[in-house]
């Protein structure tokens, strides 16, 4: 969702909740000065000005003598920053506001926005997968203690792009490592793959390539029984096809620079070790 249409429905939201609590209060209410402050930061939200309606938030946070405006002021200065991307800034002060207003309701909005923080700070191009691992973490472990919430439901899809791009970089590395012809390591990177990120779009290939391996270091029956998986779960897959040729000869091998059959037979008895 757009994040300017999500300023309008959490301001509407938190603006109709204030003044059905406070509808039975006297007549000077709107006289005092925090809630002016508030209306004016509200107005200033809804006309795209949110730095200066989060400094005014925060001055209504400080300022009223109300839990209910303070929080929901608090609340409305992270988000304004959140909306500017600034992440630092926004991320302090939504963690200020869980810590403080712990029993407030919406503590369960301030963390999913933690977590979009997070979500909306991963770079396609960077090589680090850190941001990844600690966006997939924060996911999990926000559906699992909302499951139940319109947010863990929108994490859920996010979910399964992280877990793609943390694939897509696994990938990525074991082709570099197989360039290099260092098997071992490329063949750690694939089977992570498979084991861990197997609800991706990267497994069929991850497959493939740990055929092309087994059958380069000439492990023919590893070769065909990850074929032979390959096929039974992607059976039309365009890496199934590609496999087949390789088991049918169709096929070059590449040509490794060992010479000594002694350290052939390294590589092969390593390969089996990680088999086990």
């Amino acid at each position: 969702m757009d994040k300017i249409l999500k300023i309008l429905i959490i301001s509407f939201f938190l603006l109709v909740s204030c003044s059905k609590d406070k509808a039975d209060q006297d007549i000077n209410f709107k006289n005092k000065e925090y809630i002016q402050t508030y209306i004016q930061a509200v107005e200033a939200m809804n006309s795209g000005d949110l730095f200066f309606a989060s400094k005014k938030f925060s001055e209504v946070e400080l300022a009223s003598p109300s839990i209910e405006y303070s929080s929901k002021a608090a609340l409305l200065s992270a988000f304004c920053l959140y909306s500017l991307n600034f992440y630092p800034e926004a991320k302090e002060s939504m963690k200020s506001f869980i810590k403080k207003y712990s029993a407030d309701p919406r503590v369960s909005y301030a963390e999913y926005i933690l977590v979009m923080i997070s979500y909306e700070q991963i770079r396609d191009e960077d090589k680090d997968i850190k941001p990844l691992l600690e966006t997939d973490l924060l996911i999990r472990d926000y559906v699992k203690k909302y499951p139940d919430t319109e947010y863990a439901l929108d994490l859920k899809f996010k979910l399964g792009l992280v877990r793609n791009q943390l694939a897509a970089k696994e990938l990525y590395i074991s082709k570099y490592y197989i360039k290099k012809k260092k098997w071992i390591p490329a063949i750690n990177r694939l089977k992570k793959i498979i084991n861990i990120y197997d609800d991706t779009v990267f497994v069929e290939e991850a497959l493939h390539r740990l055929v092309e391996i087994y059958y380069t270091v000439g492990l023919e029956q590893e070769a065909k029984a990850t074929a032979g998986l390959l096929g039974y779960n992607y059976n039309s897959s365009e890496w199934y096809e590609q496999s087949y040729k390789i088991l049918n000869k169709d096929y070059k091998i590449l040509k490794t620079e060992t010479s000594k059959e002694e350290e052939d037979g390294l590589i092969k008895r390593t390969i089996k070790k990680i088999l086990n």
